[in-house]
């Protein structure tokens, strides 16, 4: 008769080893090797497919509208999504502890229950927490009786109960705690997380029911588990943010049914997540006008132009090594900037202090905020504000050139909503793009050009 063996497996990365090891020799990963049971292979019932039934068929033949998809009643959440769930799909959502994710898959269900039948599923709250938690939100005594709870851990009593409900969607909350009986490893291991994620995958194409899964994060802020689980789902979205701050940025990083790199905002209130439908507007409220080291920019995320502060502050340094701190961009994209403005446009920065901050807790990784961040250090170092209703829009190339970015008609238009007179923009081989109403665009070559014109 075969016997179990015991494995290692890497909790960050997946990787198996025979023996213990202090260190993961893939991902360099300390302490993160823990023991599992591995099942001998006779023991394991054979996995079944994707679906039970399947068999080949004609495109053409298949039913169904490719458009349908179940209203969500949180038009954020739609957005980032591609307008709405499509059945059948598996959502995974992840984030910091208490950064809310929880609150906005119950404010998402709440939403969802008037229209459509769903099913909540917690393994770290009890009912009663929950209906509390659902009566804050929902800021009334009366709930929708479609919306069903369960607090439940093991995945099969999960997949009884889902078939007496019958619901439109599944929330799990979360995967880490789920338990796969056959397994006996411990809930929130790789092998557990892997397994029940392939489990519900397979319950979400069979039925048609759309899940929602919440993923806890490690200290790197990736999602915890095997990265193959972020290739089982059909959508990961990250939910972001400050603790200190109040907003909230829902982000897709992965979405086979609607656009990757969207966003939706949220404001963190006491009743829960709250839209905010003019994010622009609102990172701009508290910004301090004429002030020095203070640039606008406008950035994409996704579909959606962004307008955004950037502060820059320069400081005379007290050490032999000047500092660069950022909060809100890849600090290797301040330090390009900084050399170019030092080699390029002649501003000596060798002995200062740099700190770059984006307001409002966003975090920018497109390119198209290199001029705004150069502008805002020009600023702050010769101590003269830019013009308050000037924004930027540009790349910063290696030779101080500004180089082109995609999407600039949607970017001046969104400056032109928010009343700004000038928007300062690479300027283009092919021509200038046409300029809204009441805009005026200036088109540059360089930094040093933007620098001697704004700042002069």
């Amino acid at each position: 008769m075969a016997k179990s063996r015991t494995q290692y497996i890497c909790q960050e990365c997946g990787r198996t080893a025979p023996k213990a090891l202090g260190r993961c020799p893939q991902c360099g990963a300390w302490s993160s090797m823990v023991e599992e049971i591995v099942a001998p292979p006779r023991q394991r019932k054979h996995s079944p497919g994707l679906l039970s039934t399947s068999t080949p068929k004609r495109l053409s033949e298949i039913a169904g509208d490719p458009e349908e998809r179940i209203p969500l009643g949180i038009e954020e959440f739609a957005r980032v999504l591609g307008g709405g769930i499509v059945p059948g799909s598996v959502v995974l959502i992840g984030g910091d502890p208490g950064i809310g994710k929880s609150t906005l898959l119950l404010q998402m269900a709440l939403a969802m229950s008037e229209r459509e039948r769903v099913l909540y599923v917690s393994g770290e709250e009890s009912e009663r927490q929950i209906k509390t938690r659902a009566h804050r939100l929902a800021q009334s005594e009366t709930l929708s009786q479609e919306l069903f709870v369960l607090a439940e851990t093991d995945l099969q009593l999960i997949t009884q109960h889902n078939e007496q409900v019958a619901p439109s969607a599944l929330v799990i909350d979360s995967i880490q705690t789920m338990h796969f009986s056959e397994l006996e490893s411990s809930a929130g291991s790789i092998t557990q997380v892997r397994e029940c994620a392939a489990q519900l995958q397979r319950l979400a194409k069979s039925s048609g029911i759309a899940v929602f899964l919440v993923g806890h994060v490690t200290k790197d802020g990736a999602i915890a588990g095997p990265r193959v689980m972020e290739h089982i789902v059909d959508t990961v979205l990250y939910l972001e943010g400050d603790p200190y701050h109040a907003y909230r940025i829902l982000r897709s990083v992965k979405n086979r049914f609607g656009p990757t790199t969207e966003v939706g905002v949220f404001e963190m209130q006491q009743h829960g997540l709250v839209e905010v439908p003019n994010p622009s507007e609102a990172f701009l409220a508290e910004r301090v006008i004429n002030a020095p080291g203070s640039a606008v920019a406008v950035t994409m995320e996704g579909t959606r132009p962004l307008l955004v502060e950037i502060q820059g502050l320069t400081s005379k340094t007290s050490f032999g090594h000047p500092r660069r701190t950022t909060n809100g961009i890849d600090i290797q994209r301040l330090l390009l900037t900084v050399a170019v403005l030092s080699r390029r446009v002649g501003i000596r920065l060798d002995d200062q202090d740099v700190f770059i901050n984006v307001v409002g807790g966003m975090h920018i990784s497109e390119p198209a905020a290199d001029l705004a961040t150069a502008i805002a250090i020009a600023s702050s170092l010769s101590d003269k504000p830019v013009p308050a209703d000037v924004a930027l829009i540009g790349e910063v190339g290696l030779t101080g050139e500004l180089r082109a970015v995609a999407q600039i008609p949607a970017r001046l238009h969104e400056a032109a909503k928010l009343g700004f007179k000038r928007v300062v923009i690479p300027k283009q081989v092919r021509g200038e793009p046409p300029a809204p109403a009441g805009l005026e665009i200036i088109a540059a070559r360089s930094v040093r050009e933007v620098s001697a014109l704004l700042l002069a």
